[in-house]
């Protein structure tokens, strides 16, 4: 893992089990991974460990995770997988993915913006391209609401780093709570959750391709719902006349002694932690460019399985698509450090059956 040359890379994770469990040791379980090839890859994917997670409800005891630093209340597994590169499975059978067949899908589509380092430029500029891209892509969508952006650059400076941790942005009730936060007036908000709607993340990469810590995403139709522990996402509490609802930006790296202190930090989200399974098939795309953007689902109140009050779920809809940074080893040495930009947004649809 440490083949490259980026910061993030350097940090080993650790192979056995310590004690407290706040320590976040990173236990090894091995599957039998194919070798590369020119269309498939080996990484090892950090996933949560099932031994270690607390199911309580209650707040800072059931488990969580921080979203300002890679730092969480229990324990990862670490496990070797193939993954396969999305170019080439979608060049032999192109029907076989998307984001309600598979949960994920690649596009080409070169953003006007290109800096991604003025954040007015980005929300009302780049925001504007996503939604635009997305009433391209989906039809019959009436309503979208870009509520989260976050920038990851893998070196020292950066608030925010590529994350190693297989997992879901949203849980069902996650998604509800971010309808009912962003949608005014109230009445519109429970109107707007009885029809279809969705959370979709569009990521792309910065600057350069993402050879440095590609993303991986796991095709929904390897999963089951029993692979999702619900994690709370904990937040900087903000001074009341800094709170404006509105923490896009506003990332401060914090010291490395304050990781294991909840203190200053409140649950304003839930996601989804995924536990190992020997059926989960991994995909990337190789050296991925600026130009290519590739939209995971987050959410679907059509997903398959779910039932009120979350939604309607309908057979063979996917529900959510399990994602994660990832180590390629086939990396170069001297390799630039992954930049990217992820938006996750509402996405509301015209009444249908």
């Amino acid at each position: 893992m440490q083949a490259a040359t980026s910061p993030l890379r350097r940090i080993a994770i650790k192979a056995t089990r310590i004690t407290p469990k706040l320590i976040q040791p990173t236990r090894t379980l091995t599957t039998t991974p194919m070798g590369p090839t020119t269309n498939m890859t080996t990484g090892t994917f950090r996933y949560v460990d099932p031994l270690t997670i607390n199911r309580s409800t209650t707040p800072f005891l059931k488990s969580w995770s921080k979203v300002d630093v890679d730092y969480s209340s229990f324990s990862r597994v670490s496990v070797s997988k193939p993954v396969h590169d999305l170019r080439s499975a979608l060049q032999s059978s192109p029907s076989d993915f998307g984001v309600d067949v598979s949960g994920f899908a690649l596009y080409h589509h070169p953003a006007q913006e290109t800096a991604f380092t003025d954040e007015s430029a980005i929300r009302s500029g780049y925001y504007a391209e996503v939604e635009d891209l997305l009433r391209q892509k989906f039809k019959g969508i009436k309503r979208v609401e870009i509520f989260d952006h976050t920038i990851r650059r893998n070196n020292g400076s950066a608030a925010r780093k590529p994350v190693q941790q297989v997992h879901v942005d949203q849980t069902p009730a996650a998604a509800a709570a971010r309808v009912r936060r962003h949608v005014k007036p109230a009445e519109e908000a429970e109107k707007l959750l009885k029809g279809r709607y969705q959370i979709i993340n569009v990521w792309r990469p910065i600057s350069h391709p993402a050879t440095d810590f590609p993303l991986a995403f796991i095709d929904w139709r390897s999963t089951s719902p029993g692979d999702l522990v619900p994690i709370d996402l904990l937040y900087p509490k903000r001074r009341p006349e800094e709170d404006d609802g509105d923490d896009r930006g506003k990332e401060v790296a914090p010291p490395e002694e304050t990781w294991p202190s909840t203190e200053g930090y409140e649950v304003k989200g839930e996601t989804y932690g995924v536990v190992p399974s020997e059926g989960h098939k991994f995909y990337y795309v190789k050296d991925m460019k600026p130009e290519e953007v590739v939209l995971i689902k987050c959410f679907d109140s059509w997903g398959e399985g779910l039932e009120e009050p979350w939604g309607r779920g309908k057979k063979g809809v996917a529900g959510w698509t399990p994602h994660t940074a990832f180590v390629d080893p086939a990396t170069p040495e001297g390799t630039p450090g992954r930049e990217s930009i992820e938006v996750r947004c509402l996405v509301f649809y015209e009444d249908e059956e």
